[in-house]
């Protein structure tokens, strides 16, 4: 494995802590955060390495926060999203979001016609970057955490259910 990419998963892991921090999670859960969140980033970068695209790379990043925060929720008896959020957060594409905000400061001041298409085409396809990035780390970890949620399943049996909803029907009627 490259030192670059060990390199890069050791400071994923310190941004995580650092924001668990911020959030004020519960000490215990911190030591997995930082695995969680150096590992979500090693596959990332690992698979853009492999010339994966940026998008699908953070989606199997994120898909691996999720997971592994669901598993790491039974082991340390906190919610998921305690793990995953902070985990997360170092993966938002902060470089694609602010070439974007400087490119639409530029649109705002530039005048030739030629340079002006080149600079819209580049801030859009810059922002366009940045959204689908995002969306792709929401649904990555979004998807495991509802797949993998048991305590509706446990709570709610599915005959009931319907039965309530005919009861409701028949009253209706």
């Amino acid at each position: 494995m490259d030192f670059a990419l060990l390199e890069k998963g050791i400071w994923l892991g310190c941004a995580g802590i650092g924001f668990a921090v911020l959030f004020n999670v519960p000490r215990r859960t911190l030591g997995v955060i930082y695995i969680i969140a150096a590992l979500g980033g090693l596959l990332k970068f690992y698979l853009i390495s492999l010339e994966v695209g940026l998008v699908f790379a953070a989606l199997c990043g994120a898909s691996l926060i999720g997971f592994s925060s669901v598993l790491a929720a039974h082991y340390r008896k906190a919610p998921p999203m305690t793990f995953a959020l902070p985990a997360l957060i170092p993966m938002i594409p902060g470089f694609f979001a602010y070439k974007a905000m400087v490119g639409v400061m530029k649109l705002t001041a530039e005048q030739d016609p030629d340079v002006y298409t080149k600079l819209f085409f580049e801030t859009v396809k810059n922002g366009l970057s940045a959204c689908f990035i995002i969306l792709a780390l929401a649904a990555g970890v979004a998807i495991p955490l509802l797949i993998t949620r048991k305590e509706t399943v446990k709570r709610i049996k599915a005959d009931k259910v319907l039965e309530k909803q005919l009861e409701n029907l028949e009253e209706e009627i």
